[in-house]
């Protein structure tokens, strides 16, 4: 069965393509094609990079008009020029779509119908920046896929097991009847992330207490135990929780009224500085990349030292109300961009809870190396990075779904 996988953003698609049989192996396989299409409006500035297995990448900058242009012009690289790997689009069994807000209706991975795609249409109210593009993406793939199923995953459905009393907010209970309340969001990366774990260690995922770290530019944490997520660090939107990217994540809400009543604040201009003028940007004023912080801040600059400091003190913070809503931990597990490839943020960040015996073999953990323990033999509480793989995370879905139709 080939599975493509697309994965749409506000101003990139990234997709793949596996070939899968029975059975399905937990251990992620290497897809048959890579591709991804960036833009910046008004398309002036396209990028698109394609690569089948073992060749060479092919990159263009390709004249396009539309998001569904880029969409459309990436997928067309499957089967035409130097990086396809099929003779035409009926070659692909099923789409799987990676989607950011499924609300609380939808707990499993979901064949696409008319209805499925006017939920995730209304739920772009939720989720502007992402919903919308991935109803695009969706309608994109229908057409030059015509009779192939498309399956939503969505990244909101492992959080779906939390308990109540973990996903309401305490406000007016009228909120939570219109909707609003803790959803969390990278669930997909969070539930491929404890199921590798527990793999890697070779014991049973149903025995772990597992706090999952997806730290890349947005952040959040997961308390997975028994294989399900009691608590989360997102909340209604993405913006809560971890300190981020360019995201501020939790601060008091009544900075947001006073900006509102005291400095003339519109809603679109309090939406614009959370999500994209704060977090490691707002406070450095250097980067909202790690990388770029850590360099500067090894340069001696002072604003860098204290977004770093800030970032790894809100991870602390947040780690230690994961590890307490699963009363003890047996693994932390480190996973995207800043957790697989930054070990000053590991290192600080395990170093906050050597009093529960956790111990880093330091060695190990300079080197990054991924789908690895990095923690030491005597060790307490084990310390795995986790190579992020939500694209073979959705091939799997996919496939069981559409196996199970």
């Amino acid at each position: 069965m080939r599975v493509l996988v697309l994965n749409a953003g506000s101003s990139s698609l990234k997709s793949s393509l596996y070939e899968l049989d029975e059975p399905v192996p937990q251990s992620p396989a290497a897809p048959l094609w890579e591709g991804r299409v960036e833009w910046e409006e008004p398309f002036s500035n396209v990028r698109l990079r394609a690569k089948r297995h073992g060749y060479p990448q092919l990159e263009k900058q390709p004249a396009i008009q539309s998001e569904r242009d880029a969409t459309g012009y990436l997928l067309q690289t499957l089967w035409d020029g130097p990086a396809r790997v099929l003779a035409n689009p009926a070659e692909v069994d099923v789409v799987g779509h990676r989607v950011v807000h499924g609300g609380a209706k939808y707990s499993e991975p979901t064949l696409v119908t008319t209805e499925v795609k006017e939920e995730i249409r209304r739920l772009s109210a939720f989720a502007p920046e992402h919903n919308p593009a991935e109803v695009d993406g969706i309608e994109t793939a229908e057409r030059i896929f015509k009779s192939q199923p498309q399956v939503a995953v969505f990244d909101t459905a492992f959080h779906q097991s939390m308990p109540m009393h973990t996903f309401i907010y305490p406000g007016p209970y009228a909120w939570y009847e219109r909707g609003i309340r803790r959803y969390g969001f990278h669930g997909i990366s969070h539930q491929y992330c404890a199921a590798r774990t527990a793999e890697i260690l070779n014991k049973d995922l149903e025995s772990l207490r597992i706090v999952t770290c997806h730290l890349g530019h947005g952040c959040s944490l997961a308390a997975v135990q028994d294989g399900r997520s009691v608590d989360t660090t997102m909340g209604f939107t993405p913006l809560e929780g971890l300190m981020m990217g360019s995201r501020s994540g939790t601060i008091d809400p009544g900075i947001f009224i006073h900006l509102l009543r005291k400095e003339n604040y519109s809603a679109d201009r309090l939406e614009e500085v959370l999500n994209r003028e704060s977090g490691l940007l707002g406070v450095s004023g250097v980067s909202d990349d790690m990388r770029h912080i850590l360099a500067a801040a090894s340069k001696g600059n002072s604003r860098a030292r204290l977004a770093f400091d800030a970032f790894i003190h809100r991870l602390r913070q947040y780690l230690g109300a994961m590890i307490a809503s699963l009363d003890g931990v047996d693994a932390l597990a480190f996973t995207a961009g800043i957790g697989e490839n930054s070990p000053e943020v590991r290192a600080e960040a395990c170093a906050g809870f050597e009093f529960l015996g956790l111990k880093l073999d330091g060695q190990k953990n300079a080197a990054s190396p991924v789908d690895c323990d990095i923690a030491s033999p005597d060790s307490a509480v084990r310390v795995v990075v986790v190579a992020a793989r939500e694209d073979w995370a959705i091939a799997q879905a996919c496939w069981r779904l559409a196996r199970s139709a």
